[in-house]
């Protein structure tokens, strides 16, 4: 039987991203990033901070190693990865990590969002000074 196992995160890159590639060539990009989590408790707002781990493969890996950089806002779909080892006493370790599927560049959108919205008023601060400049009626159409 197969469970459910599907991470959804966003959070803001605690360092810039480390790229390297395996032997056979496949590109690897990993990144830790912090994401905030309230609540209420006893009627005072907590805040707690979990920083995790996030590895990305091949294409995926290429597309954040060029754009994501410390402090870069995501959203991180994925999957949940327990690693288990012992060191060198015997003494077991674990850690969780996230394998991404999809990493969505949340500054990204807000950047173009507001070049958009740039342009926008823009276009429109162009179109309100050539109506200053040019006058129309009835009397005078355009064509």
């Amino acid at each position: 039987m197969r469970n459910v196992n599907l991470a959804v995160l966003e959070g803001n890159l605690v360092s810039d991203p480390e790229f390297r590639q395996t032997q056979n060539g496949t590109a690897l990009c990993t990144f830790s990033i912090a994401s905030n989590y309230s609540y209420y408790k006893e009627d005072e707002l907590t805040e707690e901070v979990y920083f995790l781990d996030v590895t990305t493969w091949a294409k995926l890996a290429e597309q954040c190693n060029e754009y994501l950089k410390k402090g870069s806002r995501v959203l991180v779909n994925g999957r949940i990865k327990q690693s288990k080892w012992q060191d060198e006493d015997g003494g077991a370790h674990s850690r969780i990590s996230i394998v991404a599927y999809q990493v969505q560049f949340l500054d990204l959108k807000d950047s173009t969002k507001q070049n958009n919205e740039q342009d926008y008023d823009q276009d429109h601060k162009q179109e309100d000074d050539l109506k200053d400049k040019i006058s129309l009626s009835d009397d005078n159409p355009p064509f």
